[in-house]
């Protein structure tokens, strides 16, 4: 049968310690023949990617550290789900259960400060698909939404490394590069710069040169997003139960990349302008895929602006990687 999580999950940073009233609970919530069945090897049904198995919740990323911010009155009213889409109409989500869709009522929607992200946890309702509450997120990354509104834009939840995604052709953008690094500091998420396009390009080495003098202690990685090696190369950010998201320009080979990690067209891509480098959207929401390895993966469109004034903690952090970075060289 599914059991609860013994051990914390990758971007577990609290205490593990149970509340004792959490075993007694877990042959509940957990365990229940009635309610879930074993957990089954990720096997996508051709032409829907998002076809999903039962999952156990140690499969889908929690950690006992999210039991802390529960109580038993949480857990008999509901049971724990991951969202893996959000729509206009509800949220998509997996848990123990199995796939299925789940609406959020309007007072829940007024009393949330930000709002619900791919990869955040919710309680929904046994006994109807609706969600009773969320559950406070790990991480969270936004940013300032475009335009002249200051309103704030939820990207991914409950992330453990952050995938900026660039090209080693004109796209390639420092600037744009501290941007992104300044918002993964700021959610205290692992960043990681992937230069893709690395096979067509002649100066492979100068690009990865640049990046990494803006990087501080980020890893850098040159890849060929349409080759098999790719997810070799990310493997040590792909472990079982780890959560990633990828962001970047259009075109610059997220959803490629993507479907190359996963091992399935999840998307739909393009190919780009040969004048400029610019690229065409292809990805237009945000949604979680599973691995081979056990590792969720979310995509995200392609930022035409990515606003930073409110990330101040993030700029300071990403500032003080590079001063020290120098310091050193």
């Amino acid at each position: 049968m599914l059991h609860p999580p013994s051990s914390p999950g990758p971007r577990c940073t609290k205490s593990s310690g149970q509340p004792p009233w959490l075993a007694r609970v877990s042959n509940l919530v957990f365990r229940s023949p009635s309610r879930c069945r074993e957990a089954v090897p990720y096997a996508p049904s051709k032409g829907s990617p998002m076809y999903s198995p039962v999952y156990s919740l140690h499969q889908l990323g929690w950690c006992a550290s999210f039991a802390h911010y529960l109580t038993l009155d949480d857990f008999e009213a509901a049971y724990p789900a991951r969202v893996v889409g959000a729509h206009r109409s509800g949220l998509s989500v997996l848990s123990a259960r199995g796939q299925g869709q789940v609406t959020v009522p309007a007072r829940l929607i007024e009393e949330l400060e930000d709002s619900i992200a791919v990869g955040d946890w919710v309680l929904v309702e046994h006994h109807a698909d609706r969600m009773y509450r969320l559950i406070e997120r790990q991480s969270l990354l936004t940013r300032i939404a475009a335009g002249s509104q200051s309103q704030r834009q939820s990207i991914a939840a409950n992330v453990d490394t952050l995938f900026v995604v660039t090209s080693c052709n004109d796209d390639f953008n420092l600037s744009r590069l501290e941007r992104y690094l300044a918002l993964a500091h700021e959610a205290a998420v692992e960043p990681v710069l992937v230069l893709t396009k690395a096979d067509l390009c002649d100066d492979t080495a100068g690009y990865v040169a640049q990046a990494r003098d803006i990087s501080g202690a980020a890893t850098v990685l040159a890849v060929n997003a349409t080759s098999a090696s790719s997810p070799s190369l990310l493997a040590p950010w792909l472990g079982d139960g780890q959560t990633v998201a990828f962001v970047g320009s259009s075109g610059v080979g997220k959803s490629t990349l993507t479907n190359t990690v996963i091992g399935i067209h999840a998307r739909d891509t393009a190919g780009i302008g040969e004048d400029d480098a610019s690229g065409r959207h292809t990805t237009t929401s945000r949604r979680m895929f599973a691995t081979a390895t056990g590792a969720w993966v979310i995509d995200t469109p392609g930022m035409r602006e990515l606003r930073v004034g409110a990330l101040a903690h993030g700029v300071q952090r990403t500032f003080d990687d590079i001063e020290t970075l120098a310091d050193s060289t």
